[in-house]
């Protein structure tokens, strides 16, 4: 089974594709946006800001090509800025218009006393109701995070959360065959390679 992952210079690339060989998985990077489209199982995973990102992907026309796959119902994984980029838009640079594949936007961490920005390392992952690639990872495990701006969606569209400070946040958002997590699967040792696994299995 070969998986695609999207490369749109935006790091993190290779930490992805060896968690995917780690698993067993036939993956190939690309950035061709036409190879991209035709995907059967595609990974969006990436670090960085949110205007760079979406310059980039509406340049090559890989923005479109990710739609198109999600269009056609073939399973779609966000990674970290992959799980900024499918919302509506970003409070990130200003103010961004992103994809607009799910409902909701990325804001930034709300500053408090003794809080650190970005929120980096390793945290619970509480699940706020059951999605198939989380099966067989107890709700309260540890995933590693590196980030500034995490997405706001409708109750409906989480399914994961996390609090850092006094701050609780969706950690893990999806629509139909669309799911992306704010945590990093490739950073995030056996759970993380387990919820790849279950990713590279899912039939939405």
């Amino acid at each position: 089974m070969s998986v695609i992952v999207v490369d749109y210079n935006a790091g993190n690339l290779t930490s992805v594709m060896n968690a995917l060989a780690r698993i067993g998985v036939d993956a190939k990077s690309s950035r061709d946006a036409d190879e991209i489209a035709k995907a059967s199982r595609l990974v969006f995973p990436g670090v960085g800001a949110a205007a760079s990102a979406m310059e980039t992907l509406t340049r090559t026309g890989i923005g479109d090509a990710i739609k198109t796959v999600v269009k056609a119902g073939n399973p779609v994984l966000g990674i970290c800025i992959g799980c900024q980029i499918i919302l509506e838009e970003s409070e990130e640079d200003g103010g961004v218009k992103t994809l607009g594949l799910i409902p909701g936007r990325a804001v930034r961490f709300k500053d408090e006393p003794g809080l650190k920005i970005p929120h980096m390392g390793w945290n619970q992952v509480n699940f706020t109701q059951d999605h198939p690639i989380m099966a067989g990872v107890r709700s309260g495990s540890d995933f590693y995070y590196v980030h500034s701006y995490h997405p706001v969606v409708p109750a409906e569209n989480a399914f994961a959360e996390t609090t850092y400070g006094t701050q609780t946040f969706q950690g893990l958002i999806g629509k139909d065959n669309l799911v992306a997590s704010q945590f990093h699967l490739e950073k995030s040792g056996d759970v993380g390679l387990k919820v790849l696994e279950n990713f590279c299995s899912w039939n939405p």
